[in-house]
């Protein structure tokens, strides 16, 4: 399926997100039409507004499937098999689902994607280096203090910018299909390495402080966070941070023929924005 220039058309879901955004960049380098997945676009997609999805998948060839707010999160597998099944039938014919490393839930997802009976690939990550810059753990590395419930389990925080890459070669390239790809770094971090490297790289103190699970649940009540926000980051950083994912993977390798990005590379490019002085 092309549109009138002869392009294909590749929708990017989460086109906003840590991992969409970069994708999306990456695909205007190429020959493709890029059609953008979020509330926020010309033509809105929203997860929880079904209403949305068939609009957005008029004429699409393929998509980058990243679920919001995470697979491992109640009611996900459902949705992700409603809205793929929806994809097949308007003649989608390719298929690149994110998923979370270590994630049993997340498992019947990536299940339903792979029975579709179309092209799928599976970009199973681990945990990304861009939490640190992108996400809820930017504020407390500019207070200079990072508090959560995880002990020195080690883990292979992956670039945000490797798994796009990954993706947009499981979109428009050939040998893709059929794999599933683990994305890690090249190296196992503790948070609490990671927090010093990243204070290292600022040239500031950036404290790492664990606290109970207990304690850690108390604190994002009082910050007045939703009940399934909570359980979904306790899940995350006491049942997945258990040591399962404490190993590396060479899915950055197989699928780009190259290592994958170092943590201290992440460190070293994000303290040189600035963003972790700023508050």
């Amino acid at each position: 399926m092309t549109n009138e220039q002869g392009q294909r058309t590749i929708l990017v879901l989460g086109a906003t997100g840590k991992t969409g955004r970069r994708v999306v960049a990456r695909l205007a380098e190429h020959p493709v039409t890029v059609r953008e997945g979020s509330r926020s676009a010309a033509q809105p997609f929203d997860w929880t507004d079904r209403t949305t999805w068939a609009p957005v998948l008029q004429g699409v060839d393929a998509v980058y499937l990243s679920y919001h707010p995470d697979l491992a999160a109640p009611g996900a597998a459902d949705t992700v098999g409603e809205f793929t099944r929806l994809a097949v039938a308007s003649g989608v014919s390719r298929l690149v689902l994110l998923s979370g490393r270590g994630e049993e839930e997340a498992q019947t997802s990536e299940k339903l994607v792979q029975d579709a009976g179309v092209e799928w690939t599976i970009l199973r990550a681990s945990w990304f280096s861009q939490n640190f810059s992108e996400a809820h753990l930017l504020d407390p590395v500019r207070d200079g203090e990072v508090v959560l419930p995880v002990g020195d389990v080690p883990e292979p925080f992956v670039d945000a910018d490797d798994i796009a890459e990954v993706a947009v070669a499981a979109l428009i390239g050939d040998g893709h299909a059929g794999q599933l790809y683990e994305l890690t770094g090249p190296r196992l971090l503790t948070f609490a390495e990671a927090v010093a490297e990243i204070s290292t790289a600022t040239g500031r103190r950036i404290d790492y402080v664990q606290v109970s699970p207990e304690e850690y649940v108390a604190a994002l009540t009082a910050e007045g966070l939703p009940q399934n926000v909570v359980d979904l980051l306790m899940y995350l950083f006491t049942t997945v941070l258990d040591g399962r994912n404490a190993h590396l993977a060479d899915g950055v390798h197989r699928a780009l023929g190259r290592p994958p990005r170092d943590f201290a590379e992440y460190a070293a490019r994000t303290a040189a924005t600035g963003i972790w002085n700023q508050r």
